[in-house]
Order: structure tokens, then sequence, then C-alpha cells
């Protein structure tokens, strides 16, 4: 049970790391077939034409023509990225928010707008959630092939179904926020002070002058 929740509790992290480590990975492999072939021909040339060197940067080159999927593939992952950066900013209390005049009311009408606030944020992504999977459902209809990757059965819906995840996703952290409100665990969403962060920021920056 407690690996269970530590895998729930970092669901986020594990998906954002192993995209990030495709994009790179594929970038990386792109780039390097892109220029690594005219070091074989060079090789190949500065050997009176050594057909074989010659023949190893015609194969790097076909590689690198072949992959006309990376860019594409690269976009949709960053575009899974986002999403459940979604997730991961809501759970973490990482997106940036102005509530300075909300911690100033008393602690019981921080916890009445923190619910309204909280029931307004899962209204929002509930409804995406579920207009989005109607989107899809029609991508899923249609049958269409995504962008230089249909030729190998990828198709729309199969990219574009991280939106209705994504903000599932949201939902459920919105939805666990809202719990851990009326059990008065915290009084607001966990939004960034941004006064607070740049007293804290000031004051380590005096010390330096």
């Amino acid at each position: 049970m407690n690996a269970l929740r530590r895998v729930w509790e970092h669901f986020e992290e594990g998906f954002i790391a192993f995209l990030l480590a495709a994009m790179t990975l594929i970038t990386f492999v792109y780039v390097i077939l892109n220029n690594f072939y005219t070091l074989f021909y060079w090789l190949g040339d500065a050997f009176g034409g050594n057909e074989f060197l010659l023949a190893i940067g015609d194969a790097i080159l076909d590689m690198a023509q072949a992959m006309t999927w990376s860019n594409a593939l690269t976009k949709a992952l960053f575009g899974w990225l986002i999403f459940f950066g979604l997730a991961y900013g809501v759970r973490t209390a990482g997106h940036i928010g102005v509530d300075a005049l909300v911690k100033l009311a008393p602690r019981g009408v921080q916890r009445v707008i923190g619910v309204i606030a909280c029931s307004a944020c899962l209204g929002y992504a509930g409804l995406i959630a579920v207009g989005s999977f109607d989107w899809v459902r029609t991508l899923f209809t249609a049958g269409i092939g995504a962008e230089d990757l249909g030729h190998y059965g990828i198709q729309q819906w199969h990219i574009g179904m991280i939106v209705p995840f994504g903000y599932a996703m949201v939902f459920i952290r919105f939805l666990e926020i809202l719990v851990r409100i009326l059990r008065n665990e915290q009084t607001g969403l966990g939004l960034a002070d941004e006064a607070a962060d740049a007293l804290k920021i000031n004051e380590h920056e005096e010390p330096k002058q």
C-alpha cells in the first residue's frame, strides 16, 4: 500500500521524466545522424574515395532522412508533457497565484474562499475533460493518421487523448485539495505567495551586498 501511495504521489514526475528523456534522446539521435555522415564522406574522400567509408556515410544519411517522424513525435511528446505538467503544478502548488489579500482574511473566511475557488477549478477541469473526451471520440471515429506518424499506425486520437486524461488528473488533484480543505488540513489552494517569495529573495540578496 505504501508503495502504491508513493507511486501515486509521484505519478506526474515519473511521466515527465520519461517524456523529457525520450524527447532528448530522439533529438540527440536526429542531430547526430544529420551531421555524422559528413565525417565518413570526408574520410572516404581523404582515403582516395574509399567505398566502404562512403557506404557508411550513405547509410547514415539514409537513416537521417528516414527520421522524418522525429519532429512530429517530439511535438507530440511535448504536448503530453504540458498536460502532465498541469496536474503536477496543481499537486505541488507550483502555479503562481496572488493571494496576499486572501491571507489577510480570518482563517475561516480563507477556508470558505478556498472551497469556492476549488469548486470553480473542479467545474472547469471537469468541463474541459468531458468536452475533450467528445473531441477525442470524434477523432477515433474519423481514424485520421497523425502527421508523419500515420504510417507507423499512430492516429491523431492517440496523441489527443492526453487532453481528457490530463484534465482528469487535474480534476483529481483539485479534488484532493478540496478534501484537505474540508478536513481543515489547509485553507486555500496552496498557491504560491508572490509577496512572500519576493521577501525571501530580498533577504537572501541583502547579505551578499
